[in-house]
């Protein structure tokens, strides 16, 4: 069932002065929309990121982390159990249902769930609940901050709170809440996606999909409010810090005309090559300053789990590549990528699509979209849900 208290939102803006059928064919336009994107992006059955156009086998296995994921179990339930039945019904699906890969950023896209904006403050509480035991304190600040920029996006485009808001984004859970068999959730909504999958305790978040436009708020209710500058700025200093030889491979282009992005929505099975200046050509602190620069994506998950992935993307820290489009001085605009066999990270300045009244028709520092994938088939855990049902029946 798609967003039916959105659309109803919409319809009932009728009695606020705008003829009903305007709200109406807006509404079938997302939902025309929201259908293309999905039935393109899931044309293909899912295979996951490759890379040089092949999907490196046995790089993931089931074992155990000695980290507890029953926090994140418990506070799941509870979300679960403060929902109606027909929330319920819209929230649970199975856990190797397609809802899995339905996302985008896109803020007409027609989502699946419960939206924050219907739930009452014990719903919502209850949600939050479950992101803070997911998440680092960093990670559900910035998860926080992205919802209030939406916001301030809405004050930005005259006050339009019924395409922008803080509460427009949607929970889904995949698979019921348990301590041997797989589940997780997704959070999706504008600026902000998060795929969160858990089997026993092991955890895998990706897709995951941040970024904003405004970057920052200058005016209006969230004033103050800033995201994404340390992983601005680290990127920065590291691709200036390099050599001259090290910057010619790892600079490949010094001009950025476009977005470049490569692995938002409904691009599950892109094939990628590596590009730019490899671990193995970089000095150990140089390395050092290349995983801290990996552990400002990773480390917005929960701090035991996030520590085991960064063990994963330290043993193949020799072949992680580091690639950068854009200039280097103290105002550049730019794209970078870091590639291993174990993770996929994009971060790109935009060209401004909501804020096209305020911004020239260019890439700037006001919006930014960054992406976090796990390559070779386990995006959304979907290698170790394979190796799962090898090992039992379903």
């Amino acid at each position: 069932m798609r967003n039916v208290v959105r659309i109803a939102t919409i319809v009932s803006l009728a009695a606020a002065g705008l003829v009903l059928a305007d709200a109406q064919e807006r509404i079938e336009r997302f939902r025309q929309m929201s259908e293309r994107a999905e039935q393109n992006g899931l044309a293909e059955p899912f295979r996951g990121v490759g890379i040089g156009g092949q999907i490196t086998p046995n790089l993931f296995s089931i074992e155990s982390t000695g980290v507890s994921t029953q926090p994140v179990r418990v506070a799941a339930q509870g979300f679960l159990d403060s929902l109606t039945p027909d929330q319920h019904s819209r929230t649970l699906f199975s856990v190797d249902d397609p809802e899995w890969r339905k996302w985008m950023n896109q803020h007409f896209y027609l989502r699946q769930g419960v939206g924050f904006d219907e739930m009452d403050d014990a719903q919502r509480s209850a949600a939050i609940s479950m992101l803070r035991e997911s998440l680092s304190t960093r990670g559900l600040q910035l998860t926080r901050d992205i919802m209030r920029l939406n916001h301030t996006l809405g004050e930005l485009n005259d006050n339009n709170f019924e395409e922008y808001g803080e509460w427009l984004y949607w929970i889904t859970v995949m698979g019921e809440p348990s301590a041997s068999e797989p589940w997780g959730w997704q959070l999706d909504g504008h600026h902000v996606i998060i795929n969160y999958f858990v089997l026993g305790d092991q955890v895998v978040m990706s897709p995951v999909f941040v970024g904003s436009e405004p970057v920052t708020a200058t005016s209006g209710k969230f004033a103050g409010v800033e995201i994404m500058q340390e992983e601005q700025d680290l990127a920065l200093a590291f691709v200036r810090g390099l050599s001259g030889y090290q910057r010619e491979q790892a600079v490949l282009k010094y001009k950025k005309d476009n977005v470049n992005n490569l692995g938002e929505a409904f691009r599950d099975n892109i094939n990628l090559d590596y590009a730019g200046i490899s671990g193995s050509d970089l000095s150990d602190s140089q390395r050092d300053e290349l995983l801290a620069l990996i552990e400002l994506y990773v480390g917005n998950m929960r701090e035991g789990h996030a520590e085991v992935k960064m063990t994963e993307v330290a043993a193949h820290i020799e072949n992680t590549w580091f690639a950068w489009i854009g200039g280097i001085n103290d105002n550049a605009v730019f794209y970078y990528r870091i590639l291993s066999p174990v993770i996929l990270i994009e971060f790109d300045h935009q060209r401004p699509a909501n804020l096209r009244h305020i911004y020239p028709p260019r890439p700037n520092r006001q919006h930014v979209h960054a992406v976090i994938r796990t390559p070779n088939g386990n995006d959304y855990g979907k290698d170790l849900l394979r190796q799962h049902y090898e090992k039992h029946a379903h």
